[in-house]
């Protein structure tokens, strides 16, 4: 979720905006775990898309939830666009096209992860099947053309959909009709945040075909395991892809600045106002000279708000976002966290996980990248496929968390989370696949099956 932040403080130099990224460094007992994942409201009577206006919209349900739980509302020019827990740290927010996103507490283990998950959904449940909405976890939204997937009245939007037209063609798509599962994770320092990066960079393609979940668009199976994936591909390549100078000599919080100063900007907010200065440079806005705002200077809070509209499929802030995933069941909300959990979050499997992909050219990266949208685990790499880097990644994992060592009530540690990322790798069926399955023999060939038969 892009939640804008405020902090006047004027940028003075290039240390400034380094320090905002080196301020993430934590010692090990300070990592947290942040799980983000976004999903679709539809009304269960016929199938459409929730609006944001009328009594049973999206705004409906978003006061609903104010006062279930008491968190503070976020508001764009007098309307309610979220809800943040001004406790916990957690929030909830709105996609482009009403997808209906909780930002989650920042939380020491999956366990707890877990309970935040099932809190919510049963928080959504309460307030949204009286208005008979129900919420689905998809990649991608399968049957709603965009001219039929409504429009959220948020500032920051409107400015890039303004935008994303002239740089792909797939922009609106990726904006209105995608949903995905992220987690945030932290680093010690900034040799660690490299190490971290590359694998996690190296592996993004892998992860997405273990959580491929779009096989449907335009009430249409395309071809496709994510299409999700596929929109990405031809969104805005100035900000998007594998940002293959990670593996540079030398890289590290300096060099990802310097790439990040030369993404064109979206807006600049003063006050409660979005200035649309989409297109122009981030390095006039330092010196004083953007066009679209004479004699401004940027302020750390227009330097954050920048850092959220670059979209890598790892993105560098304060902490590590892993942005490969399709939506999903709740299974796999939970599998992601536990993924790179068990990967990054443990020094041996950190080794392990960067040995697998050390020799990795940025060439079979890209190619990676590029399959894996239609072709999931079968995707070729080298003399095989995928599928058993997908199982090294898993078992890499596994014993990352078994030496993590968090265990529940009931005495299991967070490998638990990890069996549907087993069953995946077992069978070489990505969820996709297994819709798919369905849709050819049980579906009879009715996409809205998947509403009725997959929703929370």
């Amino acid at each position: 979720m892009a939640r804008d932040v405020t902090d006047s403080t004027i940028v003075e130099s290039l240390d400034d905006l380094i320090g905002t990224l080196a301020s993430g460094c934590k010692p090990e007992s300070a990592w947290r775990i942040g799980t983000e994942h976004e999903k679709f409201g539809f009304y269960r009577d016929d199938l459409t898309p929730v609006p944001y206006e009328g009594p049973r919209g999206i705004e409906k349900i978003l006061r609903l939830m104010e006062g279930l739980l008491g968190w503070q509302p976020i508001e764009d020019r007098g309307l309610i666009i979220g809800l943040v827990d001004p406790v916990g740290g957690g929030a909830i927010s709105l996609e482009p096209g009403g997808q209906f996103e909780l930002s989650g507490a920042p939380l020491e283990t999956i366990h707890q992860t877990c309970r935040e998950l099932h809190a919510h959904l049963a928080q959504v449940r309460e307030c949204a099947e009286p208005l008979g909405i129900g919420f689905l976890g998809l990649g991608a939204s399968p049957i709603w053309s965009l001219a039929e997937t409504p429009v959220m009245p948020k500032s920051r939007y409107e400015i890039m959909a303004r935008y994303m037209p002239k740089v792909g063609t797939r922009g609106l798509d990726m904006m209105f009709r995608t949903s995905t599962v992220q987690v945030n994770l932290d680093f010690a320092s900034e040799a660690d945040m490299v190490k971290k990066m590359r694998v996690s960079l190296a592996l993004q393609p892998v992860a997405t075909a273990l959580f491929a979940n779009s096989p449907f668009i335009d009430n249409d199976a395309n071809g496709l395991v994510s299409n999700r994936a596929e929109i990405w591909r031809d969104t805005d390549n100035q900000r998007s892809g594998l940002i293959p100078f990670v593996f540079d000599e030398g890289f590290g919080f300096e060099r990802y600045v310097e790439w990040a100063l030369d993404v064109p900007m979206y807006f600049v907010k003063r006050g409660d106002i979005y200035h649309d200065v989409a297109g122009q440079s981030f390095r006039d806005l330092l010196a004083g000279r953007l066009p679209g705002l004479p004699g401004e200077r940027a302020t750390l809070s227009d330097w954050n708000n920048h850092l959220t509209t670059l979209f890598p499929d790892v993105r560098l802030k304060k902490y590590i976002e892993m942005r490969g995933a399709d939506a999903g069941p709740w299974r796999t909300l939970t599998a992601l966290p536990a993924l790179w959990v068990g990967l990054l979050y443990d020094s041996a499997a950190l080794d392990a996980a960067w040995d697998l992909v050390s020799d990795f050219s940025a060439e079979e990266r890209q190619a990676l990248r590029d399959g894996v949208p239609r072709l999931g685990l079968r995707t070729p790499f080298r003399s095989g496929t995928v599928q058993p880097i997908a199982a090294a990644m898993v078992e890499i994992a596994k014993g990352g968390l078994e030496r993590r060592g968090r265990k529940n009530s009931e005495g299991f540690d967070e490998r638990i989370y990890l069996q549907p990322l087993e069953e995946t790798v077992a069978s070489g069926m990505t969820p996709a696949e297994r819709l798919l399955a369905a849709y050819r023999s049980d579906w009879q060939g009715d996409i809205g099956e998947v509403f009725r038969r997959h929703a929370y």
